[in-house]
C-alpha cells in the first residue's frame, strides 16, 4: 500500500497539512477539526492555508509551468501510475470516506472505482491531445499556404471541489488539467479534506513534478486569495449556484467551468418498465444519502402508474437499511452534518404540514435522515422547488408527457433528466425539449459514465467535465500557418 506522507502528526489526532512545491507543510491558517460524520466527533485535524501561503503556492505553480510540463507521454504515464497506486490503496480511501464523508462501504468503493477510470481516461487524453489541419488553400489568394492548430495549456488552474464527491470530482478536475499540461492548485472541501490529501500524495508518488500540484485546505479566504491573483487563469468549481455566481463574478475575463445546483427529475411514462426503472430510481435517489447533484428529487409518474409506483416504491424504500456507514449492510449513511440533517427534516415536516403524505421514512437520528418517500405534493413546498440534497424522493403525477417536460423545465436548474419509456419517438422528442445538459433514456437523471461530457444549463452552470471535454476547456487553440516558397 502507498505511504501516507500527507500526515504531519499522528499523536492525539491525525493532522493533515498543505502540499506546496512538492512538500507537505503545516498551514499557517486556523486549525479545524475533521468530524466523523456519523459519530459527530473529531476524527482528524486540518491545518489550513493563509493568504501568504496561497501566494507562495501560485508562485510555485507559475514557476513550474514556465519551466515546462513533462511531455504528453510522461504526463500520461504519471496518471496511469497513480491509477495503479490508487487501486492498491482502496481500503485506505474507503476508510477515509466512511469517516469524513459518511459514505457507506458501497458508495466509497464505487467512488474509488470511478476515480481509477478517470485517471486512466485522463492519461489517454494527455497522449492524444491534438489540433486540426486548416484548409487554407480553399481561401482566395492563399495558394502555397498551409495551417494547423495546436492546443496549449492555460497555465495555473484552480480546482475548487465539494464534499459529496471528495475523490472522483477532484480527479475530474486535477486529471484533465495536468493531462493538458497545466499546474493545478486544489482547494478541497473542508468537510472532506483527508481523501484529497491521500490522492495528492499518491500523485506525488506517481511522479507528479513539484509545483504542478498544490493542495490548499481552508475556507473561502483561500478561494478569494486565488481569485485576487491574476496568474490563476482558470477556475473549475463544483458546488452551490450561489457560490458559483460569486466565483464567476470575481473571475472576470478568466475562464471557468461551473457545475452547480440542481433539482433533478426522472420521468416514468405510461409504458415504463417498472421492474427496470424502480431499482434504478432507488439507487439514484438514495446513494450517498441523496447528496448528488443528479439524485432523483422529483419522480414524475404518469397518473395511470401512480398507485402501482407508490406501492412498489414505498416497499422498496422501507427495506433500505440506514445508519452506521461502517456496517457493510447500510445503504443510506449520514448526511454531511447534523445542521443539514436538521434542515432536511424541517423541509419534510413543512411538506407534511401542508398536506404531503410520507410513504417511507421516519425521525432523524443525529445526522442520519431515514430514506424518505413523499407524495401528494404542492409546488410551493420547499421539497418541490428547492434542491434538498438529502435522501428524499418526491412523487409527482402527470397526465401528458408535455406536462412532465414543462415541470422539469420550470425549475431554474438544468443539469440532467431521466425518462423511462419504450416509445422511441416520445423519448427523442422529450430529449430535444428538456432544457438540461444531459437526457438519459431508460436511465435516471443520475446516470453518468465518466468518459461522457457532463454539465448543465441555466443555474446549473456551464462548461463540461469528462476528461476529453475538460482537457479542451483547460486549453487554448493556437493557429500556426506556413507559407511555402
Amino acid at each position: 500500500m502507498p505511504k501516507n506522507n500527507c500526515l504531519l502528526f499522528t499523536a492525539e489526532l491525525p493532522t493533515y497539512g498543505l502540499l506546496m512545491d512538492g512538500r507537505w507543510v503545516e498551514g499557517s491558517g486556523p486549525r479545524v477539526p475533521v468530524l466523523d460524520k456519523y459519530k459527530r466527533v473529531p476524527a482528524a485535524e486540518l491545518t489550513t492555508a493563509d493568504a501568504h501561503q496561497v501566494r507562495q503556492a501560485v508562485d510555485a505553480a507559475q514557476a513550474a509551468f514556465r519551466a515546462g510540463a513533462p511531455v504528453a507521454y510522461e504526463r500520461g504515464a504519471i496518471l496511469e501510475r497513480a491509477a495503479v497506486l490508487m487501486e492498491e490503496a482502496t481500503s485506505q480511501f474507503v476508510q477515509a470516506m466512511q469517516i469524513e464523508a459518511g459514505f457507506t462501504q458501497s458508495d466509497a468503493q464505487g467512488e474509488v472505482r470511478r476515480c481509477i477510470q478517470t485517471l486512466k481516461l485522463s492519461a489517454e487524453e494527455a497522449r492524444r491531445l491534438a489540433g486540426e489541419v486548416i484548409p487554407l488553400a480553399g481561401a482566395p489568394a492563399a495558394a502555397g499556404r498551409m495551417g494547423f492548430t495546436v492546443r496549449v495549456p492555460l497555465g495555473v488552474v484552480a480546482a475548487i471541489t465539494p464534499f459529496n464527491s471528495p475523490l472522483n470530482t477532484v480527479t475530474h478536475k486535477v486529471g484533465p488539467a495536468f493531462a493538458a499540461g497545466n499546474a493545478v492548485i486544489l482547494k478541497p472541501s473542508s468537510f472532506t479534506p483527508m481523501t484529497a490529501c491521500i490522492l495528492a500524495d499518491i500523485l506525488l508518488q506517481a511522479g507528479m513534478p513539484k509545483g504542478f500540484l498544490s493542495l490548499l485546505p481552508g475556507s473561502g479566504e483561500v478561494v478569494r486569495a486565488l481569485q485576487a491573483d491574476p496568474r490563476v487563469r482558470f477556475f473549475a468549481f463544483t458546488g452551490s449556484t450561489e457560490v458559483g455566481r460569486q466565483i464567476q463574478q470575481a473571475a472576470g475575463l478568466r475562464r471557468t467551468q461551473m457545475e452547480l445546483g440542481s433539482i433533478a427529475c426522472t420521468i416514468l411514462c405510461s409504458d415504463a418498465n417498472l421492474n427496470n426503472a424502480l431499482p434504478k430510481v432507488v439507487n439514484a435517489g438514495y446513494r450517498k444519502a441523496g447528496q448528488v447533484c443528479t439524485s432523483v428529487q422529483l419522480l414524475l409518474v404518469h397518473r395511470s402508474l401512480l398507485s402501482e409506483v407508490e406501492d412498489k416504491l414505498s416497499r422498496m424504500v422501507n427495506e433500505l437499511s440506514f445508519g452506521d456507514p461502517h456496517d457493510p449492510h447500510t445503504f443510506v449513511g449520514p448526511v454531511i452534518s447534523e445542521d443539514n440533517a436538521i434542515r432536511i427534516e424541517s423541509w419534510i415536516d413543512e411538506a407534511l404540514a401542508k398536506g404531503a403524505r410520507r410513504l417511507s421514512g421516519g425521525q432523524r437520528q443525529g445526522s442520519v435522515v431515514p430514506p424518505t418517500l413523499l407524495t401528494d405534493l404542492r409546488d410551493d413546498m420547499r421539497v418541490s422547488c428547492e434542491e434538498i440534497f438529502g435522501p428524499v424522493v418526491c412523487i409527482v403525477p402527470f397526465d401528458t408527457l408535455e406536462q412532465a417536460i414543462e415541470r422539469v423545465n420550470a425549475t431554474p436548474y438544468g443539469l440532467a433528466a431521466g425518462i423511462f419509456t419504450n416509445g422511441l419517438s416520445e423519448a427523442l422528442a422529450a430529449a430535444h425539449k428538456l432544457d438540461v445538459g444531459g437526457v438519459h433514456i431508460n436511465e435516471t437523471s443520475s446516470s453518468r459514465v465518466d468518459l461522457m461530457p457532463y454539465g448543465g444549463t441555466k443555474d446549473s452552470g456551464f462548461g463540461r467535465e469528462g476528461p476529453r471535454y475538460a482537457v479542451h476547456e483547460m486549453t487554448e487553440e493556437k493557429i500556426i500557418t506556413i507559407t511555402v516558397g
